[in-house]
């Protein structure tokens, strides 16, 4: 007599978990999102992620909107990692002014890092933000030297505030063109920051001591 399996048995048991396993989308954890700057994830069959979309934008408009975030997260941070290393390395008579002001512009700049991230990541992407990543995608360059006088510091962070303001004027534009008016007001903020920050140091080199 053929005995049934019993509902302990390991073949009922094997039955379960296949049946289990079907119900789940197919997918492997660690898999990096595709797409311009590798910032597209809503396409990943990856653990955790069959409800990740572009919400109201397309396809297409979603790629234009991600390169602006994805470009502007690694600049942001690269200039974070800037006012950082010249405030460690500034020396001279204008130590005790640019020391504790570099600290001031970074409380200003630094919640738009998370703010640009998780608005990629709202919007179905996956931020890039190794070090290599930083390096490709940002338009500030961090030095890697020793630059110890305040006005070759704050003369060339005028000019890449000079840039970043400009880029973020621009790419309000742009994703405005793409339908995304969060995005557009969140740059426009950014810019009035950046503005302000710029005039600030631009004011100190007018200091004729500083020259």
């Amino acid at each position: 007599m053929t005995k049934k399996a019993s509902k302990d048995s390991p073949k009922a048991g094997a039955k379960k978990t296949a049946s289990r396993k079907d119900s789940v989308p197919a997918g492997k954890p660690g898999v990096r999102a595709s797409g311009e700057a590798h910032a597209d994830a809503a396409h990943l069959r990856t653990t955790n992620n069959a409800l990740v979309d572009h919400a109201y934008l397309t396809e297409q408009e979603f790629g234009v909107v991600a390169e602006t975030l994805q470009r502007n997260l690694a600049t942001t941070i690269s200039l974070y990692l800037k006012f950082k290393k010249y405030h460690w390395d500034i020396r001279g008579r204008f130590f005790r002014d640019l020391h504790p002001a570099y600290d001031e512009f970074i409380d200003m700049i630094f919640p738009s890092i998370d703010e640009q991230a998780e608005r990629l990541v709202a919007l179905g992407g996956s931020p890039a933000a190794a070090p290599a990543d930083l390096e490709r995608y940002s338009v500030v360059r961090v030095p890697q030297e020793t630059v110890r006088d305040a006005r070759t510091q704050v003369a060339d962070l005028v000019q890449d505030l000079s840039r970043v303001g400009k880029g973020y004027r621009d790419d309000s534009q742009t994703v405005e063109e793409a339908n995304d008016m969060a995005t557009t007001d969140m740059y426009n903020q950014y810019a009035l920051t950046i503005d302000k920050i710029r005039w600030m140091l631009q004011a100190m080199m007018d200091d004729e001591q500083m020259n």
